[in-house]
């Protein structure tokens, strides 16, 4: 049997639940900016950017957890702080245009958030209603899309922390490596 070597195992970020949410957030918000914003508005690139962010944080920091759990935490945190950014721009995309902020234990929302626990959740659970429902619905409804995935990426960083904690970096299992191999 092989031993393991120090670099434990990474990547794999198309199975974290935070991934997915965040791919679901960015095609919600390209479909939005689509149909209710003007292309030259700059507000569409800085939401469009913001929600890959979110996403493409993810994803490098996933691939850069082998060597750097550090790394790994700041992405982490970076791509929570850009989902945060697109949310306060859905807010103002409604308080601008005079709607109203579902409260997040209303029945529209807890609607949406129920969404969340179908199998195989994925964009297709939303389309319909993002490709036919008026601006202050579809927002509110990627909303709580961006409010789920916060969730999940808080409790990402929490796990991260613990980890880091229990398991050390890579420096200190490099050094174990190369003692474990001199035999001490």
């Amino acid at each position: 049997m092989a031993e393991q070597g120090f670099i434990p195992p990474h990547g794999n970020y198309q199975e974290l639940l935070s991934y997915k949410k965040a791919l679901i957030v960015y095609s919600s918000t390209v479909l939005f900016c689509k149909r209710f914003m003007n292309s030259r508005d700059r507000t569409v690139d800085q939401m469009i950017q913001a929600a890959r962010s979110g996403k493409q944080n993810i994803i490098e920091g996933s691939m850069a957890s082998g060597t750097s759990k550090e790394t790994e935490i700041k992405l982490t945190n970076v791509a929570r702080a850009s989902n945060e950014e697109l949310l306060e721009d859905y807010k103002d995309y409604i308080r601008n245009n005079k709607g109203d902020l579902w409260d997040k234990d209303s029945k529209q929302a807890l609607y949406v958030r129920k969404l969340a626990y179908k199998k195989d959740e994925s964009f297709e659970t939303y389309r319909e209603f993002l490709e036919t429902r008026p601006d202050i619905v579809c927002a509110n409804i990627i909303i709580c899309q961006i409010h789920q995935c916060n969730y999940l990426l808080d409790q990402q960083i929490r796990r991260l922390e613990q980890d880091y904690l229990d398991q050390g970096g890579l420096r200190e299992r490099m050094t174990q490596a190369r003692k474990n191999k001199r035999g001490y």
